[in-house]
């Protein structure tokens, strides 16, 4: 008996799509779209303006370090080379699918208006992202110089390396990093990579996305679907958040802490989750269970380290428990965290559980030790955080581990406070203390 998931009926209907168009009018080989990609796929034909989820990374280079037509070149080289960064999504007779194209590279100035700051330009930059276009994209930013600084070229500017999300995860990123930074000092362009390397990415990516699917369906199966079912039982989500007269754009808080004793990793994952499940209560009040949600996942094993979304959004309820309890279930989620967010959603609905699947917030962790510095030419680009930036829930918690512990906490003023959201920001950092003193050496 054939499976009705949603994983399996979209593998079918792939198949019968590729059997059935191939046609000289469409360039460019079809590929599937793993889980991931699936939703963010859907959650940008659900925007207005079509746009995608995006991964923007800001970094300050000193004033004229940049040379955009030496950047465009290098994009392209990485577009060349990576197969997924020149893939376009596509809807094709109702199927979600992805389609390599030629590798084509983006360097944009974005001119700053009379009184604008550089941040707040690249922020306008992003909201006006044309539908089309290749998924990584950078946009340069140049304040007006200060009459208070002196000398030529002084000041610094700001760089914003954007991602359409559907194109990269967290493991990406470093790749990225690093292969941009080889590419703008050695002046390479897109016709710089070798036949042969460019078809073993290309030969990689496709096999990496099969292997995604085929774990993904496996993950999709009654067992595991009905453990979801059991675990988001929990959840009695908020009403939404009726908008509130406020400033429009978001909020945020930054706090550091320091890395434990030994330079051990800084705090687990559970005391994150921990620390993000009472602020959230802080934030939705007593008789809800939110949902939280958090990105896991990689290449599947046999697969190449190619660069791509391998990753699934697993959903975590923010209960009132102990850490203990939390991180026994939290390894228990992961043994089943294959399973796509869509699949989650329908089959937590399907047992009747009062969830749309709505996020009410977003925690995602970034171990900077497996990114490498942006270098352009002889400048290491300073990364530096823009707020203001679309939240795709009402509160999100980034946590970077460098050489220290960077929190921090952004949320949609429409819909939260700025007294409480620094309630609940400072009732999450009293959490990952307390897992600090307790476990010091994490």
């Amino acid at each position: 008996m054939q499976s009705s998931t949603i994983t399996a009926s979209y593998l079918t209907r792939y198949r019968r799509l590729t059997e059935e168009a191939r046609t000289p009018d469409t360039p460019g080989e079809l590929l599937p779209v793993t889980g991931a990609q699936r939703r963010f796929l859907l959650t940008r034909r659900m925007d207005p303006a079509g746009r995608p989820a995006l991964v923007p990374l800001f970094f300050s280079f000193p004033r004229g370090a940049v040379d955009l037509d030496r950047l465009r070149a290098a994009a392209g080289y990485l577009a060349a080379l990576h197969p997924a960064l020149r893939a376009r999504p596509e809807v094709r007779r109702g199927v979600p699918v992805q389609r390599v194209v030629a590798a084509r590279g983006w360097a944009h100035r974005v001119a700053v208006r009379p009184g604008e700051r550089a941040a707040g330009a690249l922020v306008r930059a992003l909201g006006d992202w044309p539908v089309d276009g290749p998924p990584l994209r950078f946009f340069l930013a140049s304040p007006e110089p200060s009459p208070q600084v002196q000398g030529d070229g002084a000041g610094s500017e700001l760089l914003a390396l954007v991602l359409d999300h559907a194109a990269c995860d967290e493991q990406s990123l470093g790749r990225i990093t690093e292969d941009l930074t080889h590419a703008y000092d050695h002046g390479l362009g897109p016709y710089d990579v070798p036949e042969n390397e460019a078809a073993a990415e290309l030969t990689g990516y496709r096999e990496a996305v099969r292997l995604q699917l085929a774990a993904e369906e496996r993950a999709s199966g009654p067992g595991p679907l009905a453990y979801w079912a059991r675990r988001l039982a929990v959840l009695r989500p908020p009403a939404p958040a009726v908008p509130r007269d406020a400033a429009p754009g978001t909020g945020a808080a930054l706090h550091r802490l320091p890395l434990p004793a030994g330079g051990g990793r800084a705090v687990a994952f559970p005391a994150l989750l921990d620390g993000c499940a009472a602020a959230a209560r802080t934030l939705y009040g007593a008789g809800y269970t939110p949902a939280l949600g958090y990105p896991w996942g990689g290449r599947p094993a046999a697969a190449a380290p190619v660069l791509g979304c391998f990753l699934n959004t697993v959903v975590h309820p923010a209960t009132d428990c102990g850490p203990d309890e939390r991180t026994t279930a939290w390894w228990d989620d992961l043994d089943h965290a294959d399973a796509p967010f869509d699949e989650v959603v329908h089959a937590a609905r399907g047992a009747g559980v009062p969830w749309s699947g709505h996020l009410d917030g977003v925690l995602t962790f970034e171990d900077l030790h497996r990114r490498p510095p942006l270098r352009l030419g002889g400048a290491t680009g300073h990364e530096t955080h823009v707020d203001d930036r679309p939240l795709q829930a009402p509160f999100a918690v980034s946590v970077s581990y460098g050489t220290d512990l960077l929190v921090r906490m952004v949320w949609q003023r429409t819909a939260v406070p700025d007294g409480l959201a620094e309630d609940a920001f400072a009732v999450l950092l009293t959490t990952l203390r307390t897992a600090y003193a307790q476990n010091p050496a994490n």
